[in-house]
């Protein structure tokens, strides 16, 4: 798998101009809230838009309903559908209230977050973005699959979403072993606070026994390789939109950036890194910036779209795309 990582990524060059994103979406929509994924039937649940999801029959991300301002559309040339990169999105099982996890029962807005949130509109813009500022061909419907899937080795890099709770089942956590033992990436971002970071990291604990995280800085080069991306790293976090704090001043230490406590160790923005014997990532973690929320929201606030969907949600996603794709 390390080989296909490169496919069409080498030479990708980007160019983001202001307001180049504007104008380009199709079918109407609000700024929804966060509700909770009840289980309505088997593999049924609520999304974040209050559609319902079937995990056991959706394969891709155009089949589910934008629930911010509509997405893009695009088509590829005939007989190259193959040949592009697909953002893929892992369907996984959380922990709901009062469930016991390693690091203790869980609790709180948390465990009702899952792998949908974000979803569609996430995933369908960055695809459409990665398409319009490289030379990358990009899946026009993206992916959602579970790690059970026997397809999961068709795509060398894997995207999961609020993994804080996340609970793998013992197949589960030998299909993702295998996955980044043999080549593939792992891209995991939009969690919040030190528990979320216990919880997926016990369970990171099962994949990687043995191995831990090593935390990164912006002199990484993940943030130069398209997109010359400057520190401090507290400067490219993302706020959710709906807890944004627009009176924010990063020169008032007691100034905070969101409106909301997202939990004991939510304040600092980190990326961490699982490294195998030649240093490469196998898995890239953003923890505390919903980095994701730039790209779904993009067309529902323009000064969010310029300060953090266009500054840093993009350029870093893109980054992440090309330096885990090409290495």
């Amino acid at each position: 798998m390390n080989g296909r990582r490169t496919i069409l990524l080498l030479g990708a060059v980007a160019v983001f101009g202001s307001g180049v994103c504007s104008g380009q979406f199709r079918r109407g929509g609000g700024r929804g809230g966060y509700g909770p994924g009840t289980e309505d039937g088997p593999g049924l649940i609520r999304g974040e838009g209050g559609t319902f999801i079937n995990e056991d029959t959706v394969k891709t991300a155009r089949e589910a309903a934008s629930h911010s301002t509509g997405t893009p559309e695009w088509t590829n040339p005939p007989g190259f559908e193959r040949d592009v990169f697909t953002f893929a999105r892992v369907i996984f099982k959380t922990a709901t209230a009062g469930t016991t996890r390693p690091f203790g029962p869980g609790r709180g807005i948390g465990p009702w977050l899952g792998w949908w949130v974000d979803f569609p509109d996430a995933d369908l813009n960055f695809s459409y973005r990665l398409q319009q500022l490289t030379s990358t061909r990009v899946d026009p419907d993206g992916r959602v699959l579970k790690l059970s899937d026997p397809a999961l080795t068709d795509y060398p890099l894997i995207y999961m979403e609020h993994a804080g709770y996340i609970l793998l089942s013992d197949p589960e956590v030998d299909i993702l072993q295998k996955y980044l033992r043999n080549g593939g990436a792992l891209f995991v971002n939009d969690f919040w606070s030190a528990r979320e970071w216990d919880g997926f990291e016990a369970q990171m604990k099962r994949v990687l026994p043995g191995r831990t995280w090593t935390e990164l800085t912006t002199d990484h080069p993940i943030f130069h390789c398209v997109f010359d991306l400057k520190g401090p790293m507290q400067r490219l976090q993302v706020p959710t939109i709906q807890f944004w704090n627009q009176d924010f001043d990063p020169r008032d230490p007691n100034s905070h950036l969101q409106r909301v406590d997202r939990g004991e160790g939510s304040d600092k923005m980190h990326v961490r890194a699982w490294l195998d014997d030649k240093q490469r990532i196998m898995a890239l973690v953003i923890h505390n910036s919903d980095v994701s929320d730039g790209w779904e929201r993009e067309g529902e606030d323009s000064d969010y779209f310029h300060i953090f969907s266009e500054k840093i949600a993009y350029p870093l996603g893109i980054n992440i795309i090309f330096h885990l794709m090409t290495h």
